[in-house]
């Protein structure tokens, strides 16, 4: 006799799409959305695992670090209905499987969010709503209101659907290793993402300056000595035009020794450090409070 399939209903979806709507309710600065993606979860958790030792486990799965754009985590969550459905079921999906497709989508979607939301359809509701009531129609914020949240849940709604029912679809081929596949993929789609925000957000400025560097003969203006002729003027600002320095000395930051050698590259250090200090435990906060701490002493210092 086989056992009766655990399937989530409607009903316990629909629940899990409501709760979404206040995922950012618990952000942090060290996991982020972690906490508003667990509660989302709950209900199909409660459903899915019975016992309370599983239940432990499947939210603890859920706690590490994620971020995404608020309306953009529906297909993630959906997606990870139907894993953590199979997963009760018996199917033979780990943790890091389910990690690993969270992480992968999260990166992309993140940065279709804002310019679809923020910069499109909220402004153009926003402008509709703002030309009537400045003709006095008080139907203009109301019109705001009611057709911003109407888009905002539909989408949400229908995308997590959508992810619950493509998730499903991946793990009907769970022996033939395409879930092994597309966590593959996501990691290093995850990856590559990771390495554009680090070239975008970390950023390493150097104020300390160095020996100024003696240019040689031609390379700056040798101005003459007494007065100077109209023709000589002239002389000297087409040389100027051209590029030439008005100095014999060029300045010479560390800043820019670095940018000659490898744009970013101290970015990059930087974030190697923090990943090396995450790999060996040290919490997060501690990160921030220390490179805070850092950052502040080196401009005192007028290093940075």
């Amino acid at each position: 006799m086989t056992e009766e399939r655990i399937a989530l209903t409607k009903k316990e979806r629909l629940s899990v799409a409501l709760r979404s709507t206040i995922l950012q309710g618990s952000w942090n600065y060290e996991r982020m959305q972690n906490l508003g993606f667990a509660y989302s979860l709950m209900p199909a958790i409660k459903k899915l695992y019975p016992q309370k030792a599983d239940r432990a486990q499947a939210l603890k799965r859920h706690m590490e670090f994620f971020n995404t754009h608020p309306y953009l985590a529906s297909p993630v969550l959906g997606v990870t209905l139907a894993l953590e459905e199979e997963r009760a079921n018996g199917a033979d999906i780990d943790d890091a499987a389910i990690q690993g497709v969270k992480i992968g989508m999260m990166g992309p979607l993140a940065g279709v969010g804002d310019p679809v939301f923020w910069f499109t359809v909220r402004p153009i509701l926003g402008a509709l709503g703002a030309s009537l009531a400045m003709n006095g129609n008080v139907v203009g914020p109301i019109l705001f209101f009611i057709a911003w949240n109407i888009i905002r849940w539909s989408f949400m709604w229908y995308t997590q659907e959508f992810g619950y029912r493509t998730g499903n679809e991946i793990t009907k081929d769970l022996s033939g290793g395409l879930l092994k596949d597309i966590t593959k993929g996501a990691s290093i789609l995850g990856m590559f993402i990771l390495a554009v925000l680090v070239e975008r957000w970390v950023n390493v400025k150097f104020t300390l300056d160095l020996p100024a560097k003696k240019l040689a003969e031609g390379a700056y203006i040798n101005f003459p000595k007494g007065d100077v002729t109209g023709a000589k003027l002239q002389e000297i600002l087409g040389q100027q035009a051209d590029g030439v320095s008005l100095v014999k000395e060029a300045p010479n930051t560390l800043q820019n020794n670095i940018d000659m050698l490898i744009p970013g590259l101290m970015g990059l250090l930087l974030t190697f450090a923090c990943m090396w200090l995450l790999k060996r435990k040290v919490s997060p906060i501690v990160l921030i409070i220390g490179l805070f701490i850092i950052g502040v002493g080196l401009h005192v210092l007028h290093v940075m």
